[in-house]
């Protein structure tokens, strides 16, 4: 690679109008080309010209490399980017990139090495004046790797508390159905029914994994699909809390105040209902006293009217410590007494925020958890 020392150093104007002419070779190249200070861009960004002198250097990469600018600018590329791969072999000795075959567009993003053993994540594009010329700009994207190391341990930790979850039910069922059809004639009706409903408990709590992971999927791609329709929600409170009274909760446990007239409400039923199961669920299991529900119009989001809909839900146990309600709604939240996935809150927060509306945590008067999520109206188009 040549080095061009001779080269005076360039500036980030000057690397401006070099590659004014490159437009839409990169999305890097191409916000350059339209005027954006390289310093504007989040992600690292180094240029250098057809001899391997960096005439670009911005601060983002000047962040990442730990490297100041001035000591950049005006360098070979290999000195001022010391890359090494993870065998410890010298990335620009190794690509080449000016001297290597002239058909090479660029590298793809990979996982190299700077002075002292941090990772970053590199791409290179090579720019020709023609499809086999000479390399004229080499434009060097980088990015830092932690949001991907947290990428792939939230999928690990996932991947883990699933296995985790399946194993126990999975044995269950397969302990039971073994027996059962090893020895069948030795058992008693009421036995046969008791392993029998075992499994199909265990078989619901699977289902259930599934469901959320589905929904987990959904939510992060941005897929999660709404079927809206005219929805009481005081009916659908009332429906829940005759389930956890005839579960063995005692009735005085529940209180609900409603507060009348309520706006004409558009949403998923079904989504509607797995937040306040989950909510009250939570409230019944992790709470402790009267487990109150509060129903009102209240503001949607950026409107002044009362167009939406609250549910406001408090129970008057120990509550959430403050240092953790920030974390409440993320994936694999578990109190000190929680049980579970740890990822109902993030599915509730996922469904009512598709829904338009949204969802926090505060301390309830009586000192316990409160949650209160708000639903617009969002009546279809058709109907105003």
């Amino acid at each position: 690679m040549a080095v061009g020392m001779s080269r005076p150093r360039a500036t980030h104007t000057a690397a401006v109008r070099a590659l004014s002419d490159g437009a839409g070779e990169s999305q890097a190249v191409g916000a350059l080309a339209t005027g954006i200070d390289p310093d504007d861009l989040p992600d690292g960004l180094v240029v250098a010209d057809e001899t391997g002198t960096v005439v670009c250097f911005n601060a983002a990469a000047a962040r990442i490399t730990a490297t100041p600018v001035a000591e950049a600018l005006g360098h070979p590329l290999d000195q001022a980017l010391p890359l090494e791969d993870l065998k410890g072999r010298r990335w620009w000795a190794l690509t080449d990139p000016y001297g290597g075959l002239a058909t090479r567009v660029g590298q793809p993003e990979r996982n190299l090495l700077l002075p002292g053993g941090r990772e970053v994540l590199v791409s290179a594009r090579y720019v020709r004046e023609t499809p086999t010329g000479p390399v004229r700009r080499l434009v060097v994207s980088l990015r830092g790797t932690e949001a991907r190391r947290r990428t792939e341990l939230s999928h690990a930790e996932l991947i883990a508390t699933v296995a985790h979850e399946l194993r126990s039910p999975l044995t269950s069922v397969k302990g039971f159905t073994a027996t059962l059809l090893a020895k069948w004639e030795r058992f008693t009706d009421d036995q046969k029914r008791l392993m029998l409903e075992t499994v199909d408990a265990d078989a619901n709590r699977v289902t259930r994994l599934i469901a959320e992971l589905l929904d987990i999927s959904r939510i992060d791609s941005g897929r999660l699909e709404l079927r809206r329709q005219p929805v009481d929600i005081a009916a659908a409170v009332e429906r829940h809390i005759q389930a956890h009274t005839a579960n063995g909760q005692a009735p005085d446990r529940f209180l609900v105040h409603t507060r009348q007239p309520l706006p004409a409400l558009w949403a998923d039923p079904d989504k509607v209902d797995q937040v306040l199961g989950n909510l009250l669920e939570n409230a019944v299991r992790h709470g402790e006293g009267t487990v109150t529900i509060d129903i009102a119009p209240a503001s949607a989001p950026g409107q002044d009217d009362e167009s939406g809909t609250a549910v406001t839900v408090s129970d008057e146990g120990p509550g959430i410590p403050e240092e953790s309600m920030a974390r409440v709604f993320t994936r694999f939240w578990r109190g000190s007494k929680r049980g579970g996935t740890g990822l109902g809150l993030y599915i509730v927060k996922g469904i009512v925020e598709a829904h338009g509306g949204t969802i926090t945590v505060a301390r309830a008067p009586g000192g316990g958890a409160q949650f209160r999520f708000l639903l617009p109206v969002s009546m279809p188009a058709y109907m105003k």
